[in-house]
C-alpha cells in the first residue's frame, strides 16, 4: 500500500490532482481506519494510464465517461474500444501535424541561417 505521497512521487503527479481524480471518480482509493488514502498496485497501473491519457491531452470529461464504463463491466468493452480508439486516432492526427509543422520550421530555419552566411560574406 502506499500513501497519497507516495503515490504521486512515483506517477509524477502532485497530491491535489490525485484528491481531484478521486473527487471526479477516476480513482478511489482504500481509506485505511484513520481515513487516509491508500493506494495499491492496481491504482498505480491506473494513474499510469490515466497520466498518459491526459498527457496526450485526452479531456477529463473523457477519461471519466471511459472510468464509469470500465466500472460498469464487460458488456462496455465496445463503448470504451470506441473511446480509445477515437482518441488514438485524435493522436495520430496531432503527429501528423506535428510533423508538418517540424517540416516547415526546418524550412524557415534553412532560410534564415542562408541569409544569415551570406549577409557575412
Amino acid at each position: 500500500m502506499y500513501s497519497i505521497s507516495e503515490i504521486a512521487e512515483m506517477v509524477d503527479i502532485s497530491a491535489h490532482t490525485l484528491r481531484y481524480y478521486e473527487k471526479e471518480g477516476i480513482i478511489d482509493p482504500i481509506r485505511n481506519d484513520h481515513g487516509a488514502r491508500q493506494f495499491t498496485e492496481q491504482h498505480l497501473k491506473w494513474l499510469q494510464f490515466v497520466k498518459k491519457l491526459r498527457e496526450t491531452q485526452m479531456p477529463v470529461s473523457q477519461i471519466k465517461e471511459y472510468t464509469r464504463l470500465f466500472l460498469e463491466g464487460e458488456h462496455t468493452a465496445n463503448a470504451r474500444l470506441k473511446l480509445l480508439e477515437d482518441h488514438q486516432q485524435f493522436i495520430r492526427d496531432q503527429i501528423e501535424t506535428l510533423l508538418a509543422t517540424d517540416d516547415m520550421l526546418t524550412k524557415k530555419i534553412s532560410t534564415y541561417k542562408e541569409r544569415m552566411e551570406k549577409s557575412l560574406m
